[in-house]
């Protein structure tokens, strides 16, 4: 399943998929699944959750914005 994601995001065989270096393949892959969950507004919510998700330092310009009510 995931060279089938990959092969159609490179558009490469699964022969070339084969012979890509690990580091290759996996970051091929990580971008395949971003960018087909930038297609849906589902998926960009979820990746919108996952971003939050990682943040480990408060947004406090948001924050501020947000307790003032603008």
């Amino acid at each position: 399943m995931e060279e089938k994601i990959v092969s159609e995001y490179t558009g490469y065989s699964f022969g070339e998929i084969e012979n890509l270096d690990v580091i290759e393949y996996w970051l091929y892959l990580r971008d395949a699944v971003i960018y087909n969950c930038m297609k849906s507004e589902k998926g960009q919510e979820y990746l919108e959750n996952c971003w939050r998700m990682e943040q480990t330092k408060p947004d406090r310009k948001s924050l501020r914005k947000k307790m003032r009510g603008d």
